[in-house]
């Protein structure tokens, strides 16, 4: 017994030395909003005030243009990754985007609600306060999925839809990020809370890019620093352990509205399969697979994907 005893003690002393030295080297404070803003947030960077979040927008473009181009990004994203596409479609359009509650410089949602419902209130607050009363709706991963069901809801103010590797059937991931996985394990997941490797930040951008080679430093910074603003590593962790509703599928063939379903042939987080099935459901779409793409084929390929766009807007 006094062997068993002293075995735990000894254990218990190690996982203590342990985590204290992983916590020394992988350790980090939340940087200061007011910090982030300096280098992430210029000129056309703005923030309105949306159900008491201070939500960071850009609205670029055209002001005459009265049918505006919305981008919603994905899960640990931010506005940025459609920063190529912006630059080439506000020379004759008028585009609009935003950090998602949980994400970039917004902050957490401050009853901790990452439902899609939640998200989906959040856009129609946002673009009310912004005066648009229809647009053009473009969503990328969790972005695809709130755009989808942002359209079932308020069908009246979307014209046409773009999803890009879009979620919401059931998950059939060949490879998930170590962050997203991280996150969905309980009790281990309140270490990443506070101990947040930058290698596993660069681990999980590289997962969902084709070419590896296109990860670069400053875009690995851009990813792990927003991912240290207050509040944005609980909210992985409470997205990331919301149990995954998918009942809302039924709902993709209802969607009449002309769609793009444009997607990366090498997105192994939500693969070509799930491209296939929207396809399927809905009754008016174009598909379009990137072969030399992965999840995000808009920040890692984005003239290709951008001439899609600019192909099925044409139509």
């Amino acid at each position: 017994m006094k062997l068993l005893t002293k075995f735990f003690i000894i254990s218990f002393f190690c996982i203590v030395v342990f985590l204290f030295f992983i916590f020394i080297l992988y350790g980090y404070r939340d940087i200061p909003v007011d910090e982030l803003k300096e280098k992430y947030a210029p000129s056309p960077s703005a923030f309105i005030m949306v159900d008491d979040m201070n939500v960071h927008y850009r609205d670029e473009g055209s002001i005459i243009d009265t049918l505006p181009i919305v981008l919603i990004h994905g899960t640990s994203s931010s506005l940025h990754t459609f920063d190529k596409w912006a630059d080439n479609l506000k020379i004759k359009k008028r585009i609009v985007r935003m950090d998602l509650p949980g994400f970039g410089l917004t902050g957490p949602f401050p009853n901790r609600d990452y439902s899609i419902d939640n998200y989906v209130i959040f856009i129609e607050h946002f673009l009310s306060l912004k005066g648009i009363k229809k647009c053009i709706l473009a969503g990328n991963s969790l972005g695809g999925q709130i755009a989808w069901q942002f359209t079932v809801k308020n069908p009246e103010m979307v014209d046409k839809l773009i999803l890009i590797d879009a979620a919401g059937y059931p998950l059939e991931s060949k490879s998930i990020p170590i962050a997203f996985r991280f996150a969905r394990i309980p009790v281990l997941n309140k270490l990443l809370i506070f101990i947040t490797p930058r290698f596993m930040v660069r681990s999980s951008v590289e997962d969902v890019y084709a070419d590896k080679t296109k990860v670069s430093e400053s875009l690995v910074d851009r990813y792990f620093e927003l991912t240290l603003r207050e509040g944005n590593r609980q909210a992985l962790v409470d997205r990331m352990m919301l149990w995954m509703d998918t009942s809302a599928i039924n709902l993709i063939k209802n969607i009449k509205h002309p769609t793009l379903v444009l997607w990366g042939e090498q997105d192994l987080l939500i693969p070509t399969s799930q491209a296939y099935r929207f396809h399927d459901d809905l009754p008016n779409d174009t598909l379009i697979i990137l072969k030399h793409s992965g999840h995000v084929p808009m920040e890692e390929n984005p003239q290709e994907s951008l001439d899609a766009l600019l192909t099925f807007l044409e139509k």
